[in-house]
């Protein structure tokens, strides 16, 4: 039997192990559903890497237009061909791995009208892909855990009233979780508002294709600008930093594993709104193994880190 010393000195190593595993690079979202050669939803679950996947995207909706979903490359909704990814959507949740739906992209036909509009377009997202129920689940019968906001066109309005009556959705037995993908102008365009509601849990900002406001020319100093920008004006959860999986991934704003370590984790990392990194998107990680060389990284041992990740997501 082991001694009292013994027993204390275990405890002691298992304390340390355990700060250890919290101090990791905080969650990694990662949007899927673009490109047919990034591998199944389950595959991309199965690396370990990811703690939220984000399926996009819903890109015809409001205006009353009948919702239509674009998964480029893996399935055809129409002909009911993606109902077979509701396997893949609980194996991801069965490994503790949110999976939401997002809303809009960068090209689509999406725009809110009317308040009126803007609840027949909650409604749908309840009945069709979370908590409710309808005979026509595109993604079957699985319930997704949230709804992911990147609108980058349409109207401006009405969207705080989208986002509202989502979250009014939300059931002590079942959160309905909402994040957000803003250009890194601030405020954006076109979530401004929405994002004044304070429902939001998670903002993944996305620092790239905007040379202002984006790691640029080797330098962070316009990132991190934009960093305390956003999470000193926005209420939300947590916040996350969003970039390119790779140099091809967008037009400009890529940033190497190493600078996001050395450059912009010491400075972001302490903050209680930290809560990771954002990559856009399976494909380009699965091509760059992006996710793979940060998520290993110890926070801990960074310069200026006084604590590690308060929690996770």
């Amino acid at each position: 039997m082991a001694t009292k010393k013994t027993q204390t000195l275990l405890l002691l190593i298992l304390a340390a192990l355990c700060i250890t595993s919290n101090a990791g690079i905080g969650s990694i979202a990662v949007y899927w559903g673009q490109n047919g050669l990034e591998g199944s939803l389950a595959e991309a679950c199965s690396t370990g890497n990811y703690d939220i996947v984000v399926v996009g995207f819903l890109y015809q909706f409001g205006n009353f237009q009948t919702p239509d979903l674009n998964l480029a490359g893996h399935c055809d909704p129409d002909s009911g061909g993606c109902v077979s990814i509701s396997n893949d959507i609980k194996a991801c949740q069965s490994q503790r791995i949110k999976v939401f739906l997002s809303l809009g992209g960068a090209s689509g036909s999406y725009t809110l009208v009317s308040t009126e509009d803007a609840q027949q377009v909650a409604d749908y997202l309840w009945n069709n892909f979370l908590g409710g129920s309808s005979s026509s689940r595109p993604l079957g019968d699985a319930v997704l855990d949230g709804i992911d906001f990147d609108i980058e066109g349409g109207t401006t309005q009405y969207w705080d009233e989208l986002a509202q009556m989502l979250s009014d959705y939300s059931q002590e037995e079942q959160k309905v979780y909402l994040s957000a993908a803003p250009q890194c102008p601030y405020p954006d365009a076109w979530m401004g508002k929405a994002l004044d509601t304070g429902v939001f849990d998670y903002v993944w900002v996305q620092f790239y294709n905007n040379p202002p406001c984006q790691y640029y020319s080797s330098n962070a100093v316009n990132l991190l600008s934009s960093w305390y920008l956003w999470t000193s004006s926005v209420t939300a959860t947590k916040f996350f930093v969003g970039l390119p999986a790779s140099p091809s991934a967008a037009g400009s704003g890529y940033m190497p594993p190493d600078a996001l370590i050395s450059e912009v984790l010491p400075s972001v990392i302490n903050s209680d709104k930290y809560g990771g990194i954002m990559l856009w998107s399976r494909y380009y990680d699965l091509l760059s193994g992006y996710s793979s060389k940060i998520r290993s990284v110890n926070l801990v041992s960074l310069p200026g880190n006084t604590s590690a990740i308060k929690a996770s997501v």
